[in-house]
């Protein structure tokens, strides 16, 4: 455990933004399972509406940096694939 106040602060901040992290991450990762979910059952409207919000989550974890712009892309390439596809 740190000794030094600032060391102590550093502790506290950093557990604060890995939580806020965690949760900005864990609603991603529920809003492109809603759009996988989607695409499997082949419903075309409701999974480009949930596409929509799901990239708008990945560019918001991004932005936070929760995330590596490149991982981000990737993503919503993936998704927009599995989209286009139907």
């Amino acid at each position: 455990m740190p000794n030094i106040k600032s060391a102590k602060k550093r502790v506290r901040t950093n557990s604060d933004a890995r939580a806020l992290n965690a949760a900005f991450k864990s609603d991603m990762r529920t809003a492109v399972k809603r759009v996988e979910k989607l695409v499997s059952s082949n419903d075309t409207d409701n999974a480009q509406s949930a596409l929509r919000t799901a990239v708008k989550k990945i560019d918001k974890a991004v932005q936070r940096g929760a995330l590596h712009k490149n991982t981000g892309n990737r993503q919503k390439s993936r998704l927009s694939k599995k989209v286009n596809a139907l």
